[in-house]
């Protein structure tokens, strides 16, 4: 009975950690090139705001990433990098949203 409790487990643990493919950056470039974010922001260097591997790395294995990240794009936030505030991008879609969100999650692949 152990047996076959330990060999479901590992199966659920194993489809829990199937990895999703992150969205193409071609994609992802569009979105960001529409909503003016990389006016401040670089994949891999610092302008205005961090870069996107600086904001991969503090969210990193956090749980709630993919709703912070989201919160911070749509409303905005201060003091999170630093003293300069990223102001709030609403124009962005829901689907845009989750799209570069789901690239942030997945390491800002390039």
């Amino acid at each position: 009975m152990k047996l076959s409790a330990l060999a479901l487990s590992l199966s659920l643990l194993a489809l829990g950690q199937v990895a999703h493919a992150a969205p193409d950056y071609a994609q992802v470039q569009d979105i960001l090139t529409k909503n003016a974010c990389l006016a401040c922001h670089s994949v891999d260097k610092k302008i205005v705001g961090p870069a996107y591997v600086e904001v991969v790395a503090k969210h990193q294995g956090q749980a709630d990433a993919a709703a912070v990240l989201a919160k911070h794009i749509k409303e905005g936030s201060t003091g999170v990098y630093g003293p300069i505030p990223m102001p709030p991008n609403v124009g962005i879609t829901d689907a845009d949203l989750k799209t570069v969100v789901d690239w942030l999650v997945a390491g800002a692949p390039h």
